[in-house]
């Protein structure tokens, strides 16, 4: 037993760093280690050859697993099925594993593999240098360090036990079927039904499930010998708080009877690059993320793939993250190599006609785009004075939504991603986008993301103002990337909320005009309507009156806290936009200075005296950003992608990943939800950091005092 157990973990190498932590249910099916493990020889041999090419759309047909082998008519000895290593006969069947590399030349597994460990890592026979190599037994056998493309970090990859233990539950059949280069059909419209839930559970959702709505006007008294021309109101939304069962930070029980009722299921889609530059590292760091998201999606969410280079292709159908179908997921990702170019728009493509076909839909949708590189098959290359169309990249059924329902949040890798083109894509679709600096703290920025993901409460939400005194005028409202409108008379207004995840607040900034009056002045009506995502039932909210009295003498009142606060907020996004412009121009010195010029209008702020930690929280990040201006190298390598994950954040009012972001020294943690934080502190509980104490991760805005409307 001990024999066969090597040689399967042999043939699958290539498993080489999904840790999927046993999840209580997971040993129900009662699958025992002796039929696994007879399954495991049985497939050794066609899970070896499949691990090398699976995801490289750029793979010759001969090499692909399941598909004819076309001799070479370079007259080697593999041409003539022989292994060009021992030159003894190379038979599938026959208990050998083989290896067909990225060339296309075969060689028993074994030869190989010991080839590779002694330090060659090109093809015997034509001397074509391999960005895929053959594993042999785990990570400790990959030796190449230092070598372009080849060199793998082992510092925070986990170990293969945990998920050697869960594959061994794969039936063969499942295996063989997610390790083949099947053709895609012309339709997706083979999604997988939805897991039914009784009506009777979402009722105990309602008791919750208000959104909050309340507005502070600038001060609560003006004279009534004055009047205001820009006289500022702010609502603040919050949405619902999340089940105690959401924040745990445990992977949700594929197995169990029912479901979670505090939140609704999701469609997920999620679009991988797997382009030659993610080779090593990079990929088994992938790998160990997809992971982590398979593991914490629950039997009612369903998943879908897409691996993309040269060109893109869907690993798996929309199925269901039941306890069968996280590990074919798993396995499907496993066997992810790497090769070719970047093609994003393909893959977008493909992932739009995923959720387009679907015969069912979850209540909540939404694509993941990982990528770190540029797509050269759709952007030409940048003429002086012009901006490319990014997008373009972005699927017309995704574009065309006045409320973007399937919002793309893309994840910059690395530093020659394409920070310009993944915001675009982002910001077109009502995504967000994040840079992650750090390769090794991919798992944590998707932890953060499907930990917002999975906590939606709030859907189609619209929110509406209206004018109530005669000669009250609405004149802007400060809504970000959200979309919203004034009416020309100036009477009413309203702003496309969409959807919020559990607790998430949102801020609106409105400038008004009224004139003098000796009566009280009513100045507006706010009131919002949602669907609520569970429950899917219609509410809508009337909030009280926003009204302010007019004495006869002027008063000593303080500005209000909370609209000074969010004035700071809106001030530094566009000081960050400002920049952002100036040093695409060329001009990082005024870049510079316009942030500078910012943090000295916030330091003599109201809200920043009085110790805001909001507005302490905006200056670091200002200073931050100054710092990766310092010059044009250091400004391309980071500072833009910096600049922009921090401008989606504002925007959007939503947590992304910003360089350092996701390590709990830093004080930029605006707009964190505590179900991301759960979420991102059992991503760093289960891959811990190097030596050293983690601080506690806290959220900026529940480090605020509580808001006291007036």
């Amino acid at each position: 037993m001990e024999g066969m157990w090597r040689k399967a973990k042999k043939a699958l190498g290539a498993g080489l760093c999904v840790r999927l932590p046993a999840v209580a249910g997971d040993w129900e099916d009662g699958v025992s280690e002796r039929r696994a493990s007879d399954a495991l020889s049985q497939d050794a041999s066609s899970a070896a050859a499949t691990a090398a090419h699976v995801s490289a759309p750029n793979t010759p047909a001969a090499a692909l697993p399941g598909a004819p082998l076309r001799r070479s008519k370079s007259g080697t000895k593999s041409a003539k099925g022989m292994c060009a290593i021992c030159f003894d006969p190379m038979k599938s069947g026959h208990g050998q594993a083989l290896f067909t590399a990225e060339c296309s030349h075969m060689f028993h597994f074994h030869c190989i593999s010991s080839s590779v460990k002694h330090g060659n890592y090109v093809c015997p026979v034509c001397r074509a240098k391999w960005k895929e190599i053959p594993f042999n037994r785990s990570l400790s056998s990959i030796v190449p360090c230092g070598r372009s493309g080849l060199n793998v970090n082992q510092a925070r990859l986990p170990q293969q036990g945990t998920y050697m233990a869960l594959l061994r539950q794969v039936p063969s059949h499942h295996r063989e079927a997610s390790g083949s280069h099947t053709s895609e059909p012309v339709d997706f419209n083979d999604d997988e039904p939805l897991q039914l839930i009784e009506s009777g559970d979402s009722r105990d959702a309602r008791c919750s499930r208000a959104v909050e709505i309340k507005t502070y006007p600038e001060f609560s008294a003006i004279p009534q010998s004055s009047s205001e021309d820009d006289f500022a109101v702010l609502i603040h939304l919050k949405a619902p708080c999340a089940n105690p069962e959401q924040v745990t930070g445990r992977p949700f029980n594929a197995t169990s009877i029912g479901y979670p009722t505090s939140r609704a299921p999701v469609d997920l889609v999620t679009v991988l690059d797997v382009s030659g530059s993610m080779a090593g590292t990079k990929l088994a760091l992938l790998k160990r993320a997809m992971g982590f998201v398979i593991q914490h999606l629950g039997p009612s969410d369903r998943l879908s793939v897409i691996a993309f280079s040269s060109t893109a292709r869907r690993l798996f159908h929309l199925r269901r993250m039941s306890h069968s179908g996280r590990q074919q997921a798993l396995q499907a990702v496993n066997l992810l190599g790497a090769g070719g170019g970047t093609n994003i728009a393909d893959a977008l493509k493909k992932a739009a006609k995923v959720i387009e076909d679907r015969n069912y839909k979850n209540p909540v949708c939404s694509i993941i785009l990982l990528s770190d590189g540029q797509d050269t098959y759709n952007i030409s290359s940048n003429v002086r004075g012009t901006r490319p169309d990014y997008r373009s990249l972005v699927p017309s059924s995704i574009l065309n939504h006045t409320i973007c329902t399937v919002p793309v949040h893309g994840f910059g890798f690395g530093a020659d991603h394409d920070s310009d083109a993944l915001h675009s894509i982002a910001e077109s679709s009502g995504g967000t986008f994040s840079f992650i600096e750090d390769e090794s703290v991919i798992q944590d920025a998707f932890a953060q993301c499907i930990g917002g993901l999975l906590s939606v409460v709030v859907q189609d939400m619209r929110l509406t103002v209206e004018c109530v005194h005669p000669s009250v005028q609405l004149h802007t409202i400060k809504s970000g990337s959200y979309l919203s409108k004034v009416a020309g008379d100036g009477r009413n207004g309203s702003i496309e909320v969409g959807h919020l995840y559990a607790d998430e607040e949102r801020d609106f900034l409105l400038s008004l005009s009224f004139p003098q009056s000796r009566d009280q002045t009513m100045l507006l009506k706010v009131a919002c309507a949602y669907r609520d995502s569970v429950t899917n039932e219609a509410i809508k909210i009337q909030a009280d009156e926003v009204k302010i009295l007019r004495p006869k003498s002027p008063t000593s009142e303080p500005v209000c806290m909370e609209v000074d606060r969010e004035r700071n907020r809106v001030r530094a996004a566009e000081a960050i936009e400002a920049a952002r412009a100036a040093a695409e121009r060329g001009a990082l010195s005024d870049a510079v200075a316009i942030l500078e010029h910012c943090r000295r209008i916030l330091s003599e702020s109201f809200s920043r005296k009085s110790g805001d930690r909001l507005c302490i929280s905006l200056d670091a990040e200002l200073k931050e950003m100054q710092d990766r201006m310092a010059s044009r190298q250091r400004y391309e390598a980071s500072g833009r992608a910096y600049l922009l994950s921090g401008l989606s954040s504002h925007s959007w009012q939503r947590a992304t990943t910003r360089g350092d972001s996701t390590d709990s020294t830093t004080l930029v943690y605006s707009y964190q939800t505590p179900s991301m934080v759960q979420m991102l502190q059992h991503s760093q509980n289960q891959c811990p950091s190097p030596p050293g104490p983690r601080p506690q991760l806290q959220q900026t805005r529940s480090l605020l005092e509580k808001p006291h409307p007036r």
